[in-house]
């Protein structure tokens, strides 16, 4: 059965954009890009809410001959996954190898992860929230950036209690720190 795994990348106070919904503070560098890289390389699906995916999507129009290696690398990584957008107000994907769900149904991640041949991954905070409420997130995966905003968009929810273990810590030379739990259902 495959893992769902929610991975963010986040202020050291747990937030992944700031107030004015910022996020350039969480620009990987080199080392830590192809870090991600190594992580998202076996993920088969990445589902993801509307705002994340239209942010996301950026990738499928680069040109990745002017990129630097690590961020040519994800590029490829990001453009052979499949994609499930969770949108009610988009009309229609408008990028390769992306399904458009209009409704959030528990039942059917499940399925996915039963008939996955790949581990899933879920980007954007509150579509991972509603997952971790339904019990559905396998394994957190956060990189916390050596700042504080103060306020934004929180990466974890509200109101979900989960029990972890932690499987794997790494400290990067430019400060971020990498932990990753698995979820005890």
């Amino acid at each position: 059965m495959a893992k769902l795994i929610y991975s963010a990348i986040t202020s050291l106070d747990g937030y992944i954009e700031d107030e004015h919904g910022s996020f350039e503070w969480a620009a990987p560098d080199a080392e830590v890009l192809a870090a991600v890289n190594a992580l998202e390389r076996p993920i088969g699906t990445y589902i993801y809410g509307r705002r994340m995916y239209e942010t996301m999507r950026y990738w499928e129009t680069i040109d990745a001959d002017e990129l630097d290696p690590e961020s040519r690398d994800w590029t490829g990584i990001w453009r052979a996954a499949d994609k499930i957008v969770y949108s009610r107000t988009l009309e229609s994907p408008s990028t390769a190898r992306t399904q458009l769900v209009y409704e959030f149904d528990p039942a059917a991640i499940r399925r996915l992860k039963e008939s996955s041949p790949h581990d899933i991954s879920v980007g954007g905070a509150e579509l991972a929230g509603h997952m971790m409420a339904a019990g559905l997130v396998d394994e957190l995966q956060l990189f916390l950036n050596p700042v504080i905003v103060g306020g934004g968009k929180r990466a974890l929810p509200d109101g979900v209690h989960a029990r972890l273990e932690l499987l794997e810590e790494r400290r990067f030379k430019g400060g971020v720190v990498f932990l990753r739990h698995r979820v005890r259902h």
